[in-house]
């Protein structure tokens, strides 16, 4: 299976930073069954967003590369549950985000279609 994901999330306010943007995007290879399929690969983020380091808040944005991992598991025909996670590795200096990484984790319900 290849799949390409495009996967835009709205950060939430942290203090009074404001809103923000992680707009995430991959290409993946996977294995797919009747009920699920699984899949990873190579990805890229844009982001502006607000973080927390230890001890500083602030807002960060740029571009980042990283890796992708889904599950999705269909448990009434088309209906199911998928679960990512996205790792990405910024670089720069900062002291907001001083390790240099941001790992996204994402669940909710999925609907598949097909085209036949």
């Amino acid at each position: 299976m290849f799949k390409v994901h495009d996967q835009c999330s709205i950060v939430p306010p942290i203090q009074a930073g404001g809103a923000g943007v992680y707009n995430h995007i991959s290409v993946a290879v996977g294995y797919a069954w009747e009920s699920g399929d699984v899949s990873a690969g190579p990805s890229a983020a844009v982001y502006l967003m607000p973080a927390c380091g230890s001890t500083l808040c602030g807002r960060i944005a740029g571009m980042a590369v990283g890796g992708h991992a889904r599950i999705n598991a269909y448990l009434a025909g088309p209906l199911g549950v998928s679960v990512s996670a996205n790792v990405d590795w910024i670089g720069g200096s900062s002291l907001v985000l001083p390790g240099h990484a941001s790992v996204i984790a994402v669940a909710g319900p999925v609907l598949r279609w097909s085209v036949k």
